[in-house]
């Protein structure tokens, strides 16, 4: 082994230490200023360290990754609206809401030139809503999934979307006065949409996850809590027939100038609504393009004097008193004073000698009168209030309208007057579905059932939970509700005033009404309400039918402007429904005598 490697001779590293270690001292073997100054640096940034990563490490950590983490709501669908045959209303379809972080935007104009054509928004608009300093800004809500596929490929940095909802109505303005619409909130704000709302809202879920600049970290973990869809409701109404009924009256109100028009079909045994179809209507795909009082189901909400289709309450109460039979002969005067007005018929005449089956045949106002006086006024206002006159019908339908019925007991209600003009049909107000209801209960032998729009409900799990037919109330005997019936054919004979609205191969029955118009601006009457009210067949009714226009101008008579809307649309009820031909029995019940 040579000297300079020999086992006492220090290796060099430690001899550069040692010189290391010297320079850091004064002569006198102090610590020079500067080394105080390094160790105590170095002290202070090893506890800096020590303190970030020991003890707010695992604190910063969680604070970094709260900061990618991001829960989302998953919007639950609102159930749907169907026919009774399934044939869907409304429905509500996965969307997105588009948004923009305008801090990432530089380059507004361009954006909006590429969005505007899928949006389908002014560029002007885009631009405003693309530009500030938010981070949280709306461009666009509920686009479509397609709409939004085709934002996503454009790769726009600093737009991005969130999840929700999209409420669809296949059929547009069909059935839009029953079904009704949602806000912007997607709640329904009018009709069934409104007073169904808690049985059509689920309950939303969320999604969390880790993002950064708002793309999600392939490799974390997501947590998911899958929404609950809301509940869907089958409608006893048939589209198909809803359909010809608003197409029916649509065209019959634009004919006659009239203002408005419903049209009710009803199972008289059930009480099922097959059809409510109002006219003027709404798209409740853009109900803000219509005034609201446009999208009221103006069947049940709208109120008006029924006119001669409320005679058929006044022979089914003196029938069933006993004081009367279809049979029994009037002598009709060509004026008949009551409370000290003079009463006359629709048409001047001199001595008519009618039965009581002629009066509701001929619509003699004033053979009504001197009927109704054998029972007085507290037993046909008894009789009224059984038909459901002044009263909700129980359908519960947002908005509904009891009408009104004066009290014989109210002097303030009550006049010399009153009694004479609710026997042939005017001083109350009745809706469509009352008017309805009350040639139901008649074709239904005298019990009247609760009107019924809504079969029934499917759940999230697709189970159906029926609405129960409620109990029905009996009006008026068997054998009562069945001579009326027999009259009522009488009127749309050669001898009544409708012989229009009868239907080949079929036993048909109704009811004309053209009633003063009672307008609430002046106070005073103006104008009329043309109605019609049938059923078929006559011996076993399954459908009733209701038509009512209102303010029509020229013809104003029902049989004239609303009898062939009956015809047509209970024709293809009749069709559609597959109700086969009635044998033609004639009834032989005199009109004269």
């Amino acid at each position: 082994m040579s000297a300079t490697q020999g086992p006492n001779k220090p290796r060099p590293q430690v001899a550069q230490r040692e010189v290391a270690m010297v320079e850091l001292r004064e002569p006198d073997g102090r610590l020079k200023w500067s080394a105080i100054m390094l160790v105590f640096i170095l002290t202070i940034l090893a506890t800096r360290v020590f303190e970030l990563q020991v003890i707010q490490g695992p604190r910063n950590a969680q604070k970094a990754l709260q900061t990618r983490i991001n829960t989302y709501v998953l919007p639950a669908l609102r159930g749907n609206f169907t026919d009774v045959n399934g044939v869907v209303l409304a429905t509500s379809m996965k969307a997105r809401n588009v948004v923009a972080d305008q801090t990432l935007i530089t380059k507004q104009a361009d954006y909006a030139a590429k969005l505007a054509p899928i949006v389908r928004l002014p560029k002007k608009v885009l631009i405003r809503q693309l530009t500030g300093t938010s981070r949280f800004s709306y461009v666009a809500k509920r686009v479509t999934m397609a709409q939004w596929k085709k934002i996503q490929a454009l790769n726009l940095i600093g737009i991005f979307s969130e999840a929700t909802s999209l409420r669809v109505y296949p059929g547009g303005p069909l059935a839009a006065n029953l079904v009704g619409y949602v806000g912007d909130d997607g709640y329904g704000l009018g009709g069934l949409e409104s007073s169904m709302n808690s049985t059509l809202t689920g309950t939303d879920g969320t999604t969390t996850l880790e993002q950064v600049e708002g793309r999600e970290i392939p490799t974390s973990e997501r947590h998911t809590v899958e929404a609950v869809d809301g509940s869907s409701v089958r409608l006893t109404i048939d589209s198909d027939l809803q359909g010809v009924a608003e197409q029916a009256l649509a065209q019959q109100v634009k004919s006659a100038h009239a203002k408005s028009g419903e049209v009710v079909i009803m199972d008289p045994a059930t009480g099922n609504i097959l059809t409510m179809a109002n006219y003027p209507s709404f798209d409740p795909n853009h109900p803000g393009k219509t005034k609201d009082v446009t999208k009221l189901n103006r069947a049940v909400s709208d109120s008006f004097e029924p006119g001669s289709t409320g005679k058929a309450i006044t022979m089914a109460a003196v029938i069933n008193e006993g004081a009367f039979t279809p049979k029994s002969r009037f002598v009709i005067p060509s004026g008949l004073l009551r409370g000290g007005t003079t009463f006359h018929d629709d048409i001047p005449h001199g001595v008519w000698h009618l039965t009581l089956a002629g009066i509701l045949a001929k619509s003699s106002n004033m053979g009504s009168i001197l009927a109704s006086e054998k029972i007085g006024p507290t037993k046909l206002h008894a009789y009224m209030q059984a038909f459901g006159i002044g009263q909700l019908s129980g359908l519960r339908f947002p908005g509904e309208s009891g009408g009104s019925l004066p009290d014989p007991k109210n002097p303030n209600q009550w006049s010399g007057t009153t009694f004479p003009t609710l026997a042939f049909g005017q001083g109350y107000s009745v809706s469509a579905l009352q008017m309805a209801s009350v040639y139901a209960t008649l074709a239904n032998n005298g019990v009247r059932m609760v009107p019924r729009l809504v079969a029934g409900t499917v759940d999230a799990h697709g189970a159906f939970h029926a609405n129960p037919v409620l109990p029905g109330k009996r009006v008026v005997k068997a054998k009562t509700a069945e001579e009326v019936r027999l009259m009522l054919e009488k009127v749309v004979s050669p001898d009544g005033t409708a012989p229009g609205a009868a239907i080949d191969g079929y036993r048909v029955g109704g009811k004309t009404g053209t009633a003063n118009r009672f307008d609430s601006s002046t106070g005073g009457y103006s104008g009329y309400t043309a109605s019609f009210i049938g059923m078929v067949p006559i011996d076993k009714p399954s459908l009733v039918t209701a038509v009512i226009i209102h303010g029509p101008r020229g013809a104003h008579f029902g049989s004239l402007v609303s009898a062939p809307v009956f015809k047509k649309v209970t024709t293809y009820a009749l069709a559609h429904l597959r109700l086969p031909p009635t044998p033609m029995k004639q009834s032989h019940l005199p009109v004269k005598w």
